[in-house]
């Protein structure tokens, strides 16, 4: 059994940074790692995505520049870190694992992800 456990989430202002992580604990073949958001009364919005085989990195546009992913291997950890947070990024954010052959755009597809976390909340204040 595959189990995904974010954490990091918290209540900051505008301009300050955060690191989410999440933890993936059980045996798994899964080769990609995303960060999902979902703001208030709206749907899950891609953030960001990572392919471990090949180091292949995928951002939505509004965060390009500002969110950075990337993986510790030696923890099973993926991280997602936060750069001049603004009010719009405000939502649970949500990590999950699936298992890809392609890059770029198509791992930004909620579909292709078996395995979802249960999600940390980031409240940023104007």
């Amino acid at each position: 059994q595959v189990q995904l456990v974010e954490s990091g989430g918290g209540l900051v202002q505008a301009g300050d940074s955060l690191r989410l992580s999440c933890t993936v604990a059980g045996q798994t073949s899964s080769n990609l790692v995303g960060w999902f958001r979902q703001p208030p009364r709206r749907g899950r919005e891609f953030v960001a995505s990572f392919r471990s085989d090949n180091e292949d990195m995928y951002y939505e546009e509004s965060v390009k520049g500002r969110f950075t992913i990337s993986r510790d291997n030696t923890k099973n950890t993926v991280y997602l870190q936060m750069n001049n947070l603004k009010p719009d990024d405000t939502a649970v954010y949500y990590c999950a694992a699936g298992t890809t052959r392609y890059t770029g755009e198509y791992n930004s597809i909620p579909s292709i992800y078996n395995y979802w976390g249960q999600g940390t909340q980031v409240t940023v204040s104007s």
